[in-house]
């Protein structure tokens, strides 16, 4: 599994991405590893409120459909069209493969740090 520096962890198996106008969201490798192959993602529209611990979004694989939960609250400024036609991109590159930026973000959850979150799937498993 891995993980990067400079990212923050959800327990749900999100990763965040701070930037200037808000945040970029994806799914972590250990997720992405978990779920299998990827078939097909659902994405918000542009616009769209993100709760906090809401699904915001699904991805279907092989095996099952699965919700992504949203790590913060906030307001979809853009998403990744590119994973509309790819979505196996996430399974080759999960922390390139982002799947939605959030601006205006009023509330995030207790994140982990790197090391936090490779303990927290360790302790999972």
């Amino acid at each position: 599994m891995e993980v990067r520096e400079g990212l923050k962890y959800s327990k749900s198996h999100e990763w965040i991405k701070e930037e200037e106008d808000g945040v970029l969201i994806g799914l972590t490798d250990y997720a992405q590893s978990e779920l299998g192959d990827l078939v097909f993602v659902n994405l918000p529209e542009e616009g769209e409120p993100l709760v906090l611990g809401e699904p915001f979004a699904d991805v279907e694989s092989v095996k099952a459909v699965s919700d992504v939960y949203a790590p913060v609250s906030g307001v979809v400024s853009s998403i990744n069209e590119a994973l509309l036609d790819a979505p196996e991109s996430i399974n080759d590159a999960p922390y390139d493969a982002w799947l939605v930026r959030v601006k205006d973000v009023t509330e995030e959850e207790e994140l982990l740090t790197p090391e936090a979150y490779e303990e927290f799937v360790e302790s999972e498993s």
